[in-house]
């Protein structure tokens, strides 16, 4: 073998590194693309879908839909797109979700720098070059100097482990893995497992064609009428001239839309104002209505309140007593697990159709080739089995990828205990990569598009930043993860939302830490402490020279 001199020819046959590579095409990805190119980087997508659009991609059940009004979760980073997109309805359908976001794709011409059918399995970072090596399922191996997470809190389907539910002879179907050819329920009898938003969405439109539908109810939930309707050309005329304030107002509120509490806590309002408070949030639809008092989340009382108002409702859409108050939950205070917002969800219970099957008098035994066996010793017979069971939340898609850092630290070990970053951003250990909407930050409990343009710009200021120093890595410091870590946990515990068994703190994967995972503050608080540490320097990351 010929000994290297410095005058031998370098190789050219590697590919030069990227800027950035981003992993997943939803509205983070498809953002952080547009974003990331427009500041001059080279980037890179990795989608393991056939498409573009991230949840909405796959989740493709009878009834998906949006619980934020169409006309806030959408982009705003470009007026004229906004201008120019129609929304159909008050609370956008999946189908229509999704050709908004191909819109997207194509108007910025963003696809030629996205590759679909590829799933990364391995994101490798080399303590000698500083760079990223992000390998796909394809064995296609890319670096790059930043990679960008985009894979979306609620992406990772949770499949029950379920003693015999591989041996169901019929269709069996997860509502976040949902065929794209449509699925036709006639005169069969069907099973759903799980009563989240999953189902509550799909058990109206399957009632409609099942012959039978047995619901199985794990634990009940909290849910809203949607009072959902067709938006008019006046409608849309009224949203796109008042664009400008909708959106200033949406990034200062707690969850990412414009509208605002009652200044008042619901203690302090007589009974009278309180129930017209209620009432009006009741028509504004949905997980709005958690949103009514600003004390509903910090008072049992206050929340007892909305509570109340939200079971006398509620009871009087049922016709039978007993059915209502097996769907009445009593376990965790309202809004403490997601609301959901359904679509005449409660009186599909009044059909002559449709059994709800409590399993928390009888669970399920097992699952054979006919149907689902209780433990009151019933066999429920079934042609098709649906699975409305939810995610592995917020950790569950970055877990599927082998992510190692310095002195080969992987990100699963140093998340075993509970997800740790430094303002649900920065990981330490672990340069240059960012994690957009996941734990740490607001997440799930605000306007995930608005979420996502907060974090990527919040990002691609701090590329900026990292270039103009002369730096060639940024990273949390420990001490700053540290604080970040008991920041998050000190907001929960002095909240009502780590009383409930919710998978914001995991409880629904087996042997997950109990940890509550998103930023409670809201988005505007949240925007407020990211931009800050920008506009101080960044304090809290250390930045590196080669």
């Amino acid at each position: 073998m010929t000994e290297r001199t410095e005058t031998s020819p370098q190789r050219t046959d590697v590919p030069a590194p990227l800027d950035a590579v981003v992993v997943g095409a939803g509205f983070a990805g498809i953002y952080s693309l547009y974003r990331l190119r427009k500041d001059g980087l080279s980037v890179r997508v990795f989608e393991a879908a056939e498409g573009v659009g991230g949840v909405w991609y796959w989740n493709r059940y009878p009834g998906a839909r949006c619980d934020v009004e169409s006309v806030d979760y959408s982009f705003s980073f470009d007026d004229d797109l906004q201008q120019e997109w129609n929304w159909r309805e008050k609370y956008a359908t999946q189908p229509e979700i999704l050709e908004y976001m191909e819109h997207v794709v194509e108007r910025f011409d963003l696809a030629r720098d996205i590759t679909l059918n590829t799933r990364v399995t391995d994101i490798l970072f080399d303590e000698d070059s500083l760079l990223w090596t992000v390998t796909t399922d394809t064995g296609e191996a890319v670096r790059a100097r930043f990679v960008v997470l985009g894979l979306g809190p609620l992406s990772n389907s949770n499949i029950p482990n379920i003693p015999g539910i591989g041996d169901f002879a019929g269709p069996l179907l997860h509502t976040g893995q949902w065929p794209h050819e449509p699925v036709d329920f006639t005169g069969q009898r069907v099973g759903v497992i799980g009563t989240g938003s999953s189902g509550i969405q799909s058990i109206p439109e399957i009632a409609k064609q099942a012959r039978q539908l047995t619901v199985f109810q794990r634990s009940p939930n909290f849910s809203v009428p949607a009072g959902n309707r067709d938006l008019t050309d006046d409608d849309r005329a009224e949203q796109k001239a008042g664009y400008a304030e909708r959106r200033r107002l949406s990034f200062l509120s707690g969850g990412g839309s414009p509208h605002q509490p009652h200044p008042h806590g619901a203690l302090e309002v007589s009974d009278d104002e309180r129930r017209a408070v209620y009432e009006e949030w009741w028509q504004k639809g949905g997980v709005l209505f958690s949103k009514a008092f600003p004390d509903q989340f910090t008072s049992v009382e206050a929340n007892d309140t909305a509570r109340e108002f939200w079971v006398q409702k509620v009871r009087a859409k049922i016709d039978d007593p007993a059915i209502a108050e097996q769907l009445i939950p009593t376990d965790h205070p309202i809004g403490t697990k997601r609301i959901c917002t359904d679509s005449g969800y409660f009186e599909t219970y009044n059909r002559e159709n449709v059994e709800l099957v409590n399993l928390r008098k009888a669970p399920i035994e097992r699952i054979d080739a006919t149907g689902v066996v209780t433990a009151d010793g019933r066999h429920h017979d079934l042609d098709a089995l649906v699975l409305a069971t939810g995610y592995d939340a917020m950790t569950g898609s970055v877990k599927k990828i082998n992510i190692v850092g310095r002195g080969g630290r992987t990100l699963n070990d140093e998340w075993a205990a509970g997800a740790r970053t430094y303002l649900g951003l920065g990981l330490e250990g672990f340069p240059n990569l960012f994690n957009l909407t996941g734990p740490g930050s607001p997440s799930v409990l605000a306007n995930m598009v608005l979420h996502s343009e907060l974090h990527v710009d919040w990002v691609a200021d701090a590329i900026a930043e990292l270039q103009a120093r002369g730096a060639s890595v940024m990273e949390p410091t420990n001490a700053a993860v540290e604080g970040w870590v008991e920041e998050c946990r000190t907001r929960a515990e002095s909240s009502l939302m780590s009383m409930a068994d919710s998978w914001y703190v995991g409880a629904n994967i087996a042997g997950r830490p109990r940890v509550f995972m998103p930023f409670l503050g809201g988005l505007g608080a949240y925007g407020e402490i990211i931009g800050k540490v920008a506009a101080d320097g960044y304090p809290g990351f250390e930045f590196t020279a080669s």
